[in-house]
């Protein structure tokens, strides 16, 4: 079936709709085992679990994230990334259920947010999906959290696949929120047990935005780096405004001034795009920068020639997995000249069709239990939904940013340069304990 598109405004804010009708296929990428250290192809891997079934039923979900401000462009390139998605995975699916994708703006605020989610469920739609900011992710989580008690036969299931501040699977966690992302805790633990083979970082400067995931990353930084390599000086710190800073040249002078030899940031989209063209300006080229989002739409651009060697992103995946997910990735391109980064889409459509397949049913109460403790193949291994918090357990890379070529061909951005795996860690590796307890229905 080809996808169909339609968009139009929605209350006093610009909303986008994008209606995408589709079969999803459940053929997803293997990933290599630990012990290869750069990993390069990957083998097509059904999951076994549950037979084939025909629902026949048509299943809506909002996408409900940034299309306007700084970070416009990372929301417009993960809209553009699940309608492309639509059309990719219309042949096959296990659950024989289409898909309507709504699209609308929340202008990275928790306030719209909210706005949006009433929105979405007056328009039918029984899942969201949602990533950029824990901000809104919590305004979510709360609001569903009261919709649903309200509304029993009637609820609503959040699909999280990019919001990482781990109180959202800890202290904050909620029965009706699914985070397939690894949270900042995660990708903190698989980035310093890396670091701690580096002999050459001796002193490191943080730089975070002042939200709850910033100082995530601030905090989580401090403690492994003082556990794994309590040699290292923490010799400056900075937490500034969420997509509101156009110029870090200040920010990049105190790196400079500190004598840091190592940047750790968890910044994201613009944010991480404007502070690396003003390292590069400044000519801040004997500093290491060790990210979280390197590959976000804007970024790759701005590192350049000049980046080269010295950034690097822990991440789910890098850009030369090979196998059906590059596929995808270079499908996507060629369409729209634009990078396929967030792998995260993948997770959400297999875990849906998987969980209605197992139990013949799109009614996301049910989808929602057998979700919990469900174990899949994915592009970077085996992962599995942990039931006690529905935290994504998965394998990360360690991903340097080097020249294009030869095993690594994928050109990020069209800048000649791409992110290359230097480190696979297992899931039990970066997978942290969880302090959550999990109020369950019923």
């Amino acid at each position: 079936m080809t996808t169909q598109t339609r968009f139009f405004a929605r209350h006093a804010g610009v909303a986008l709709a994008v209606t995408a009708m589709f079969y999803s296929s459940m053929t997803l990428a293997q990933a290599p085992a630990a012990k290869a250290a750069a990993p390069t192809k990957a083998t097509v891997a059904t999951p076994a679990a549950g037979g084939a079934v025909n629902l026949n039923q048509t299943v809506k979900i909002a996408w409900l994230d940034p299309l306007s401000g700084l970070m416009a462009a990372v929301g417009t390139n993960q809209l553009k990334g699940f309608q492309f998605l639509a059309e990719q995975f219309s042949k096959k699916n296990k659950a024989g259920v289409k898909f309507e994708i709504i699209g609308i703006d929340n202008k990275l605020s928790p306030q719209e947010t909210t706005n949006a989610l009433k929105s979405a469920i007056d328009q039918g739609a029984r899942y969201v999906v949602q990533g950029n900011g824990s901000g809104p992710a919590l305004a979510i989580m709360d609001a569903l959290s009261k919709y649903n008690e309200r509304n029993p036969g009637k609820e609503v299931v959040y699909l999280n696949y990019a919001a990482v501040d781990p109180d959202l699977t800890n202290s904050k966690c909620e029965y009706w929120h699914f985070r397939l992302d690894a949270d900042t805790s995660m990708k903190m633990e698989a980035l310093t047990a890396f670091m701690k083979e580096q002999p050459d970082i001796k002193k490191v400067y943080l730089i975070n935005q002042n939200y709850s995931h910033g100082q995530q990353v601030a905090k989580f930084a401090k403690a492994n780096l003082a556990s794994k390599r309590p040699d290292i000086q923490i010799v400056g710190e900075d937490l500034h405004p969420l997509a509101q800073v156009r110029d870090f040249a200040p920010y990049i002078a105190k790196i400079k001034q500190s004598g840091a030899d190592t940047v750790i940031t968890g910044n994201w989209g613009s944010d991480l795009s404007l502070l690396v063209k003003a390292a590069n300006e400044a000519g801040l080229n004997n500093v290491k920068f060790y990210t979280y989002y390197a590959g976000v739409t804007g970024t790759p651009t701005a590192l350049g020639a000049g980046s080269a060697g010295r950034v690097y992103m822990v991440a789910y995946n890098h850009l030369n997995m090979g196998g059906e997910i590059q596929q995808i990735q270079a499908e996507y391109k060629k369409k729209f000249n634009d990078d396929f980064y967030t792998g995260a889409i993948f997770h959400a459509f297999t875990i849906l069709t998987e969980a209605m397949a197992q139990t013949k049913s799109t009614e996301p109460a049910v989808v929602a239990k057998a979700m919990e403790g469900l174990r899949f193949k994915s592009f970077n291994g085996d992962v599995e939904m942990r039931k006690t918090d529905h935290q994504l357990q998965q394998g990360l890379y360690i991903d340097k940013w080097e020249k294009a070529g030869g095993k690594y061909p994928y050109d990020a951005e069209n800048t000649g340069y791409t992110f290359v795996p230097v480190k696979y860690y297992e899931p039990y590796v970066a997978s942290t304990p969880t302090s959550c307890q999990m109020k369950r229905p019923g």
